[in-house]
């Protein structure tokens, strides 16, 4: 009696916060699947609010193996990453690595991989800004350039990839799982009580702004801080500001002035429903976040994208994004204010963001281990 085949083993590699609603529906939809899956933590976000929360409310399994990195330099934390996944890719021998995103996590991984001769898919494959100031770009570029499947949310990232040379028998369009995220827990969202938890609905105006700023380009140099907070404030003096802050640029944000101002309430980080419950109660968002720009497209809130470009300029044409400067934002924000939340439904949204793409790349990844 001949002895069964091993079914293959992908391996998933999360580190930040952007990365979890993305792998969390691919890991579900994985299971119809005849492989077996290991997901690996880095812990690149150590904090509980962006991280651990995730895997209670997004149904995530817990990690197989959690790293614990925590935070450094650019260099320091992927270096860390590289030497600790080293020995777990070594250990397990996975048919496949799955990297998610952008983060330094994400490059940290393909790099490992394609030195171990393990085969690479890179879920949200083919964005660009054209910044390469942004180490987020970096990390794309080089991941990219060494996966061997690439996983695209939109026809511009798959354009991108073609331009770069890539063999189009090895890119794929399967849409966006973060919005299968998205989609799957909106009935949970509640604004009414998020924003009336965080004391938002205090005001006799019920409107707010939800915003969020980590970018290096917004909050690292003073010369930066100092004019973003005189934008947020100057948003303040229309409506009410509702800043969940992160960790990184706290300090220089609260040196420039952020606090000063009694329209702007900053939060802790916040959990992925408590946040999009936010989101959704907004008359605006303003942003400098990638994943931002597609959730609010995903919920039709209008967004306001505090960068000079961005990697998903889809959310701009087939969505509610759009960029803007610090010396324009509050300009903007009356436009908005004024011509009020667009009725549910009468936004658009791009093309296989149905949520339906885990599965889809599901059957990609198990297409290419031969058990499709």
């Amino acid at each position: 009696m001949s002895t069964p085949a091993v079914a293959p083993l992908l391996l998933h590699v999360v580190g930040a916060r952007p990365n979890f609603p993305k792998a969390a529906p691919v890991l579900a939809a994985l299971r119809e699947h005849p492989v077996r899956q290991l997901l690996v933590h880095t812990g690149q976000h150590y904090d509980a609010q962006l991280s651990e929360v995730f895997f209670d409310e997004l149904g995530l399994p817990r990690p197989d193996v959690d790293l614990g990195v925590g935070s450094g330099s650019h260099a320091t934390q992927t270096a860390a990453v590289m030497v600790a996944l080293e020995q777990v890719f070594a250990e397990h021998r996975p048919s496949m690595v799955v990297v998610y995103g952008d983060v330094n996590s994400t490059v940290a991984a393909a790099l490992v991989a394609a030195k171990l001769h393990i085969p690479v898919a890179h879920v949200e494959a083919g964005l660009r800004s054209g910044d390469r100031t942004m180490p987020e770009e970096v990390n794309r570029l080089v991941t990219d350039r060494i996966s061997d499947l690439l996983l695209a949310t939109s026809a511009d990232a798959v354009a991108h990839l073609h331009r770069e040379g890539v063999d189009p028998a090895t890119v794929h369009l399967v849409g966006n799982p973060m919005i299968d995220t998205v989609l799957r827990h909106v009935h949970q969202l509640d604004p009414a009580r998020i924003a009336t938890l965080r004391g938002v609905l205090e005001q006799t105006d019920p409107r707010y702004v939800a915003a969020t700023v980590h970018r290096p380009g917004n909050v690292d140099d003073p010369d930066d801080t100092r004019p973003l907070v005189a934008a947020l404030h100057a948003v303040a003096d229309q409506v009410p500001v509702v800043l969940p802050l992160h960790p990184r640029g706290r300090a220089g944000l609260t040196r420039a002035g952020l606090l000063e101002h009694g329209g702007i309430t900053v939060l802790e980080p916040l959990g992925y429903l408590d946040f999009l419950s936010l989101v959704q109660g907004a008359a605006a968002v303003v942003t400098d976040s990638g994943g931002v720009q597609e959730e609010t497209t995903a919920l039709g809130v209008p967004c306001l994208t505090l960068r000079p470009s961005t990697e998903r300029p889809v959310t701009i044409t087939e969505g509610t994004n759009r960029l803007v400067t610090r010396e324009r934002l509050a300009d903007e924000v009356s436009r908005v204010l004024a011509d009020g939340r667009p009725a549910p439904g009468s936004t658009p949204v791009p093309p296989l963001w149905d949520g339906h793409a885990g599965p889809r790349i599901a059957e990609v990844l198990a297409r290419a281990l031969g058990v499709g």
